[in-house]
């Protein structure tokens, strides 16, 4: 006699769930997957649950605090400590280096403590590894992802790296790139949308959604609208450590008059749209949710070619993605696009087509959907 059907239990482990790209994307197939499932979520940094706030209200999602900390040594106590917070799930959810001490715990102690399947996902890397990778971690992800059922990336660039740096056989590398509801950018957003910031006539408004971070490399976005007219303001959505060192930036550009941080923004759908240009200017992205947003509320998008950006935009928009890097080249993308408005709504009305032909966000959910499905159990699938 088959079991029941019930909720699949779910654990997530994540290196921050502070509101970026990958921890909003993770919020978005819990959104979907409705009360099919129930999580429990994992932050490294103990701190930072803001993503939590995206979540609808009603479904089940716990955030326990006593499973052991994803950082420290890897020393076997510890490693098995984390083994043993992993059973009673039906499936283990690890992302980026700073869940790979869990990845590593599940590889040594899995088959001898019957441990559900564990997929990792990765999507791209912090400063310290912006422009090479470590060695030293290379090695550990290699042995740390030993057992892992799939290893899930949104870009070309991490698929290759997955299978021939870190040694994953191909058929375990799955490539699901990032994808968004097209739909709900369709309005423009009114000059008022921001509660504490207004888009007054005349002004122009060059911007970005990201995590306050260093590998971000933000204040090239300072150096970048301090070098165009007077009337252009930047405009940078997000949170993060970073905030401070950007506003004395913009303090030593003499410009803080036009350097905006309006914090996180719960539904980027609302605002991204009083953007004239969007931009990004950090040493590392792999498959960035922003420009998929920024593409579908018909921006042009300047950036480096760094990850999949290039192949993301429409061509219109492939002569301003420049080299990683070359702030020079972004200032004059930039500045190119500011001078010309019929240019600005010609590339922006590419990448609105090119997103909603290309980026649904139905069709990344059904191949989330198809792949934990492959390695839950019958009785604790995923429900469309």
């Amino acid at each position: 006699m088959s079991e029941a059907r019930r909720p699949a239990r779910i654990l997530h482990l994540h290196s921050s769930f502070a509101p970026g790209g990958k921890e909003l994307r993770s919020v978005q197939l819990i959104n979907a997957f409705g009360r099919s499932a129930e999580h429990e979520i994992v932050s490294a940094d103990r701190n930072q649950y803001g993503a939590s706030k995206a979540i609808k209200p009603g479904l089940r999602v716990r955030y326990p605090r006593s499973f052991p900390s994803l950082t420290g040594k890897p020393t076997p106590r510890r490693l098995l400590k984390m083994a043993q917070a992993m059973a009673n799930y039906d499936l283990i959810l690890t992302y980026n280096w700073g869940a790979m001490d869990a990845a590593m715990a599940h590889t040594a102690f899995a088959e001898r403590m019957g441990l559900p399947p564990l997929i990792h996902h990765e999507d791209g890397f912090n400063s310290d590894e912006a422009k090479k990778l470590k060695w030293s971690r290379n090695w550990y992800r290699r042995i740390a992802l030993g057992r892992s059922a799939a290893v899930v990336v949104p870009s070309h660039i991490l698929g290759r790296i997955a299978r021939q740096t870190w040694s994953q056989p191909a058929d375990r590398v799955k490539r699901i790139p990032n994808g968004i509801d097209v739909s709900a950018f369709r309005k423009k957003p009114k000059r008022s949308a921001l509660p504490r910031l207004i888009k007054r006539p005349g002004e122009m408004w060059l911007g970005t959604m990201a995590g306050l971070r260093e590998v971000k490399r933000l204040d090239r976005l300072v150096e970048v609208v301090g070098k165009l007219p007077d009337n252009w303001h930047l405009v940078i959505f997000g949170e993060g450590p970073e905030r401070e060192a950007i506003l004395e930036t913009a303090d030593r550009y003499e410009i803080s008059d036009r350097v905006h941080l309006p914090g996180h923004v719960k539904d980027p759908a609302k605002v991204i749209g009083l953007l004239d240009i969007f931009a990004l200017s950090s040493d590392s992205e792999q498959f960035p949710i922003s420009v998929l947003e920024a593409m579908a509320a018909g921006l042009p998008v300047a950036a480096p070619d760094v990850g999949d950006i290039f192949a993301m935009v429409a061509p219109e928009n492939e002569e301003f993605i420049v080299p990683p890097g070359d702030s020079e080249a972004l200032i004059q993308a930039v500045r190119t696009l500011s001078s010309d408005a019929e240019l600005r709504e010609r590339i922006g009305m590419a990448n609105k087509a090119n997103v909603t032909a290309e980026y649904g966000e139905a069709r990344m959910i059904e191949a989330y959907r198809d792949l934990y499905n492959r390695f839950l159990p019958a009785h604790a699938r995923l429900q469309a």
